[in-house]
């Protein structure tokens, strides 16, 4: 099979399925280290609880880029 057979194959999928079939192969060029991946998952616990539980206040993105486009224009 050619590739542009294989790619149109894959675009004509539903795209759950895409997404597994995208996943697949970005994961065959890159595989997970499972160590870097466990600390990440604690990482992002540690994120969430501290968002529900009120220690850390959100920022809306606007506010964010507004912030950083106006140290770059002065």
């Amino acid at each position: 099979m050619k590739t542009k057979d294989l790619i149109a194959e894959a675009i004509s999928l539903p795209v759950e399925e895409r997404a597994m079939f995208v996943d697949s192969l970005l994961k065959s060029l890159n595989p997970p280290e499972s160590e870097i991946d466990k600390k990440w998952v604690l990482v992002a616990k540690r994120r969430i609880e501290e968002l529900r539980s009120g220690r850390v206040e959100t920022v809306q993105g606007e506010e964010v880029f507004k912030k950083i486009w106006s140290r770059f224009s002065k």
